[in-house]
């Protein structure tokens, strides 16, 4: 096990990386530096109750609050940039605590373990005079470490909409039944509206903020609905490796129905909340995956920074 110590001096590292890679923007988020907060309740289906004690997955409902938003650190990035998307859940339980999960528009993270990312954000330092990744330390990057291809090349679909897009947890998580089982699983938000892309010529016709515009009109129709899908792991299934994805066949289950109703109030003010996906509960236990653990160092680090930015303005 990595040290605390270790894990806060490579944090700063990887947070310092990543300001190199998007630019310094005081008082925004390293990473989905730009995104829309939205009120939202989640209604489990029970399916998982007899796999994990969770509060919010057994038969009550909870508010939920939910940030979209892209992936990038430069809050300019426009929604028709071909980039992974985001979205964020808390979970607000009945006894007044919260739990979070983090959820990407790719089924797979960029590197294995922290050192790997750090290393993956130095490569993809723009080049001061063409303001883009050099390829030739891109694909160096790549030729260290093969078994990231997939993952680095993975390009993501430029959405019609965040309500129509899955997201994926990409780590692993171990749920604990009432006994003290443990049972590996994933999670994923499915859109109940179905998933749908833009072409390269749909894309070029719409505004920068064209996502988060067309999610409020669509509120103001009806609200906005996600199953929560949970793929249960094999024997084999790696835990430990969020650049891997476990087979399409295995066992999933419905554990509830994610229904976002309006923007949430105070935007402001909610967006400057930190969403952590190691905050979880009692029935649900981080896995042995270096990176899920990792993010919570580096989500402290950012939150850090702009907090004192917001505070000297």
């Amino acid at each position: 096990m990595v040290s605390s110590s270790a894990d806060q001096t490579l944090a700063v590292q990887v947070v310092d990386s990543m300001e190199r890679m998007s630019g310094r923007h005081p008082g925004c988020r390293r990473s989905s530096a730009r995104g829309a907060v939205f009120r939202a309740t989640f209604t489990p289906t029970g399916a998982a109750a007899a796999l994990t004690t969770a509060a919010h997955l057994q038969t009550r409902p909870v508010t939920a609050t939910v940030r979209f938003s892209n992936s990038e650190g430069d809050p300019h990035t426009p929604d028709t940039a071909p980039v992974t998307r985001g979205m964020a859940t808390r979970f607000h339980l009945q006894d007044g605590s919260d739990t979070d999960l983090v959820a990407l528009s790719v089924p797979r993270f960029v590197a294995s373990t922290p050192r790997e990312f750090l290393e993956l954000t130095e490569a993809l330092r723009p080049d001061p005079g063409t303001r883009r990744p050099e390829p030739a330390r891109v694909h160096a990057f790549v030729h260290a470490h093969p078994h990231l291809a997939e993952a680095v090349a993975q390009q993501p679909p430029v959405p019609a909409s965040y309500a129509c897009t899955a997201y994926w947890a990409v780590h692993a998580f171990i749920w604990v039944d009432a006994a003290g089982a443990g049972q590996p699983v994933r999670y994923r938000w499915e859109p109940e509206a179905g998933r749908t892309d833009l072409t390269a010529a749909q894309a070029a016709t719409r505004t920068a903020h064209y996502l988060t515009d067309e999610l409020h009109q669509r509120l103001e129709r009806a609200p906005v609905a996600f199953d929560l899908r949970i793929q249960l792991a094999g024997p084999d299934d790696p835990t430990h490796d969020p650049s891997t994805v476990w087979p399409d066949h295995r066992e999933e289950i419905t554990a509830g129905r994610l229904e976002i109703t309006a923007p949430a109030d105070g935007q402001d003010l909610r967006d400057t909340q930190a969403f952590d996906p190691t905050r979880v509960t009692s029935g649900i236990q981080i896995s042995d995956d270096p990176v899920l653990a990792f993010r919570a160092h580096a989500y402290a680090e950012s939150h850090l920074r702009r907090s004192h930015e917001r505070q000297s303005r």
